[in-house]
Parts: C-alpha cells; sequence; structure tokens
C-alpha cells in the first residue's frame, strides 16, 4: 500500500492559510458580544429574527405585531439559527456576517490558488481583508455581508465551471448559491450575469474557455438549482399567506415580490445619487486595495489584449454590476460589496509584484506615518478641550463623562500607525500600513463597543425607562423604532410600528386608562404634541439622536390627540 505522500511545499501553503483564516477570524470577530444591534438596520433584522425564535413562526418576519415585508428572511432565519446554537443575542446577531466574510475570503483565496498560485490567491483573500468597506460591514449584521457570500460562492462555481471545467457539482452549487442569494436580497441574482463575460470569451475563442457540447441538460440543471430555493420558499409563502387570507398577507405577499424587487429597483426612492456615486466609492472604500489600481491597470490591458479569460471574466462581471447599480437612481456604498472580491481576483496575479513596488512601498509607509500624526494630533486636541466639534458630538450622544477614554483611544489609534511605521519602515510600508489599520479595528472593537453600546444601541434608555417605572410594570411603546421593543426590560405593549403615532397614542392612553396604577408609556418627544403634560412626564434619556419620555395616566391631558405625523421621519431599509 502507498502512503500518501503530502510535498512540503502543499504543507507550507496549507498552513499559511490556516493561519490566514486564523488571524481574519481574530480581527472579524473581534467585539463580538460587547455591544448590542446598533441602529438603524441591526436592531430591525435581530428583531425579526428573535420574534421567528420566540413565536415559532419562520416563514413570515414580524416587526412587533406586524409582518415584516421589506426584506426575504434568509438573514433573520441564520441569526434565530445561530442563537438556537449559542443562546446569546448580542453573539447570534453577529455570527452570519462573521461566516460570510470568512467563506468570502476562503473563496477568493481558492480561485487564487485554482487559476495561478497559493501566493497569488492569499494576496488576493488579503487584500479583500484589509478593505475598509469589507471589513466595516462585515463586522456589522446587515444583510449586504450575507449576500457578499452567496454571491462569492456563485462566482466560484460558475469561473470553475467556465474556466476550469467541465465542473457541472461547481456550477450546479454556484446557481444554488445564486438562488439562495435571492431569498437574502433579490439582487443575488447578478451573479448569473458571468454567463455575459463567458459567452463573450468562448464566443471569441479566449484562451482557458471550458467548451461543452451535448451538455443541455446539464445547463438546465443550473436553472433548476437556481430556482429550487426561490420556489420552496416563495411557494411556501404563496400557499401559506393565501390559506390564512387576511389582507396583511395579501399586502405582505404583494409588497415583498412585487414593491420591493423590481419595483424598489425601478423606483429607487430612497439614497438618490448621482451616475457617478460610485466612482469615489471604489477609491476610498476599497482602500487600501485602490492604491494598486495604478500598477493593475497596464497589466489587465495587456492580459486582455492577449485574451486572458481568468482576468477578463472577475473584471467584466464587476464592471456589469457597478453599471447596473450606476444606472439606478438610489445607491449605497453597500451594494458594491461583491464586486470586492472579484476585483481583488483580478488582481491577483499582479498584487505581489505591485505591493513591492517601491512607489507603493513609499506610499504606504507615508500614510501609516502621517495619518497616525494627524490622528495623535486630532485626538491630543479634542482630550485638551481645544476641539468644540468634538465637545458638541460628545454632548449630543450623551459621553461627556465618557469624553477622555473615547479621546485617548483615538491617540491610541494614532499610535498604533506611528508604532507601525517605525518598525517596518519604508522598506516593508505596506506592511506598516496593514499593521495600523489592524490595530485601528481591534482598538475600535474592544474599547470602543462597550464604551459607546448605551448611546449608539438602546440598552441604556431602556434599562432606565425600567428602573423609572418599576419592576413590575407594563410599559407601553409609542413612537417606537426597532431597537426600543428589542431591547426592552420586562413586560411591555407596543400599538404597531406602521400606524401613524397619533393613532399609537389614541391607543396607548385607552390602554393605560384600563390600569392606570399599573401602566406607563414610554414615547418619543415628537410624538407627544401638547398631550403630554412635561412637568409630571419624566425624561428618560437622549438615544439615537432622540429624546424619550416615559409618563403615568396624570399626565395626560385630558380630550387631547397629537398631530398626525404625516412627516415623520423613519428609517428607510437599505
Amino acid at each position: 500500500m502507498t502512503p500518501h505522500f503530502v510535498s512540503p511545499s502543499a504543507s507550507r501553503e496549507r498552513r499559511e492559510f490556516w493561519l490566514f483564516m486564523l488571524f481574519a477570524l481574530i480581527l472579524l470577530g473581534a467585539g463580538i458580544g460587547l455591544r448590542d444591534p446598533w441602529p438603524s438596520d441591526e436592531p430591525r433584522y435581530a428583531l425579526a429574527a428573535q420574534q421567528m425564535v420566540e413565536s415559532g413562526d419562520w416563514l413570515f418576519p414580524h416587526r412587533g405585531h406586524e409582518l415584516y415585508s421589506d426584506k426575504p428572511p434568509a438573514l433573520f432565519w441564520m441569526q434565530a439559527a445561530s442563537y438556537e446554537v449559542v443562546r446569546n443575542w448580542r453573539v447570534a446577531f453577529l455570527l452570519p456576517s462573521l461566516l460570510a466574510g470568512l467563506l468570502t475570503l476562503g473563496l477568493t483565496w481558492d480561485l487564487g490558488r485554482r487559476f495561478w498560485s497559493h501566493r497569488a490567491g492569499l494576496y488576493a483573500a488579503l487584500a479583500v481583508l484589509f478593505a475598509f468597506e469589507f471589513m466595516y460591514q462585515t463586522k456589522r449584521a446587515q444583510i449586504d455581508p450575507l449576500v457578499m457570500g452567496w454571491i462569492t460562492l456563485a462566482n466560484w462555481g460558475l469561473l470553475l465551471h467556465f474556466l476550469r471545467g467541465p465542473n457541472w457539482r461547481a456550477y450546479w452549487l454556484g446557481c444554488l448559491a445564486a438562488g439562495l442569494g435571492v431569498i437574502t436580497k433579490g439582487v443575488g441574482v447578478l451573479a448569473l450575469l458571468m454567463f455575459a463575460p463567458y459567452l463573450l470569451a468562448r464566443w471569441r475563442g479566449w484562451q482557458g474557455v471550458t467548451l461543452t457540447s451535448n451538455a443541455a441538460w446539464r445547463w438546465c440543471g443550473g436553472a433548476l438549482a437556481f430556482l429550487a430555493p426561490i420556489l420552496l420558499w416563495g411557494g411556501s409563502v404563496l400557499v401559506v399567506a393565501k390559506a390564512r387570507g387576511t389582507p396583511e398577507y395579501t399586502a405582505y405577499v404583494n409588497d415583498l415580490f412585487f414593491h420591493q424587487t423590481a419595483g424598489r429597483y425601478g423606483g429607487s426612492w430612497s439614497h438618490p445619487h448621482p451616475f457617478w456615486y460610485y466612482l469615489p466609492i471604489l477609491l476610498f472604500n476599497f482602500f487600501p486595495l485602490s492604491l494598486a489600481y495604478v500598477g493593475a491597470l497596464p497589466r489587465w490591458w495587456r492580459d486582455l489584449k492577449a485574451s486572458e479569460a481568468r482576468v477578463m471574466l472577475p473584471l467584466a462581471w464587476s464592471l456589469i454590476v457597478i453599471l447596473f447599480f450606476s444606472i439606478a437612481a438610489g445607491k449605497r456604498d453597500v451594494y458594491l460589496m461583491p464586486v470586492l472580491p472579484m476585483i481583488a481576483l483580478a488582481m491577483a496575479p499582479y498584487l505581489a509584484d505591485i505591493a513591492n513596488a517601491r512607489w507603493l512601498r513609499n506610499t504606504a509607509f507615508a500614510m501609516a506615518l502621517v495619518g497616525g500624526l494627524v490622528i495623535v494630533g486630532a485626538g491630543t486636541w479634542a482630550l485638551l478641550g481645544h476641539s468644540a466639534a468634538a465637545e458638541h458630538l460628545l454632548h449630543q450622544r450623551e459621553l461627556d463623562d465618557l469624553g477622555q477614554l473615547l479621546w485617548a483611544m483615538i491617540i491610541a489609534i494614532g499610535v498604533a500607525f506611528i508604532a507601525a511605521a517605525a518598525w517596518f519602515r519604508p522598506r516593508r510600508g505596506v506592511h506598516a500600513l496593514l499593521a495600523g489599520i489592524a490595530a485601528l479595528w481591534l482598538i475600535w472593537s474592544f474599547w470602543a463597543y462597550p464604551l459607546l453600546n448605551d448611546s449608539s444601541s438602546a440598552a441604556g434608555v431602556m434599562r432606565h425607562a425600567r428602573e423609572l417605572a418599576g419592576p413590575d410594570a407594563d410599559i407601553g411603546l409609542v413612537a417606537w423604532k426597532e431597537q426600543n421593543l428589542l431591547m426592552a426590560v420586562g413586560p411591555v405593549r407596543e400599538f404597531g410600528f406602521n400606524l401613524a403615532w397619533d393613532r399609537q397614542y389614541a391607543d396607548a392612553v385607552r390602554w393605560q386608562a384600563a390600569a392606570p396604577a399599573q401602566r406607563s408609556i414610554f414615547i418619543l418627544e415628537d410624538a407627544m404634541g401638547d398631550c403630554v403634560d412635561k412637568s409630571k412626564a419624566i425624561h428618560v434619556g437622549h438615544a439615537n439622536r432622540r429624546e424619550w419620555w416615559l409618563f403615568g395616566a396624570n399626565a395626560v391631558v385630558p380630550n387631547c390627540v397629537p398631530a398626525h405625523d404625516a412627516e415623520r421621519a423613519q428609517d428607510a431599509d437599505p
């Protein structure tokens, strides 16, 4: 029997990959468990997941007692499932983003390894990890990191089949991942746009493109794999909604399948920006990967002229996606997250040489050193009390008592950049910049999360409301936000989220009048109007740029209803 032999180079490469993944886990996972969900999106999604666990209804997400139709449920399922495993919401709500980020990094490395070399794959994965947009969003509980993970998995399967095939299993898995992306957020279908550059390369006879014949049923299998999760989920929703037969479920179906998909793209009613909006996103949000654009452009041009499909497919797909989102009036930076791994992959064969170029080493060193000095200077200026803007920010967020700790944190970040520059010096300027960025995220995660949590979440204000109301009192929520219900302590009652504030107030006052000694109302100041006597109410606190009050029945002005809140500003979903 021949023993299995692993070459020393293969063993070293495997070790380097797992060390990289451990490093990525430390950076992306730092701070998990130290904070609650922060607005505007995190509490909304965590609340839907929490109510799935508590109600047992995993098919229809809810926000309070109302159906929540703004997003498909995949993220909520994963958060709820994570909670069932770890039994801690502070950990569970961030796990899907963490896992999606690690999946994206692993797949980027694997594609780079298969197309070029282990070193190329590792450089591409490092470039993705340190990109500001990736790190910032993957450390949050948004839908977009999960969408990025599904689309990257879809691209992985399609690219392996298109460029290293035929590989029908990878192709089917890629199509399935695109379908899972659709039930996470409709744009998961964008992964299938990889067919466009593939067909072009195949038509033009580019080298390395997979050619298949007499395989129509296998190609059709991809369509079935793509549609399977969509039909399974969508069909279940339609059948159950029809069986329940109420106007609320009919409205849920119409809003989810029509208004929030094609209607949303065509209408783009939120976040309007000009056509060129994504150009600065590609420069600043993809930093420091964007520093390599200068070195990559002439190499891309050379390889495209040489019909190099391994570069053209991910690069062309990225341009198509950027154009797709640029056409719509509504734009957000997170929409380009799936593009980041593909741009890094298209750069993979050159990144090592670009990183070793003298101009880039010196540029990165200067950025680390000058950036550190600027950060230290700004933090010191604020610490000494010379910055009116800094003082206003502290007062606005009720952080006056924590100012010195926050400015000390800023100084520590700056010192980390300066220390990295001093240690690595210009000869290893890229190392200095990446070390400073890594220190920034670690310091932010372990220092800022605990300090800012009460102000950035509703944990502090809801805890204070319970202290004021008493341990056994019922608290009614009026003009509430998702974080208020999510982080409420003890028994609470809500009167609808989308219902107009004046109607919420009227329902709450009637509810309170039935048992005035045991019931208090927690309300947004803007929703009180002149119908609450503030001299008899209690100011609970400031959270999320809003003022919150608590009042008993004695503070209610008789026969008064607040003005209709037609102009109220709700946080729109992205």
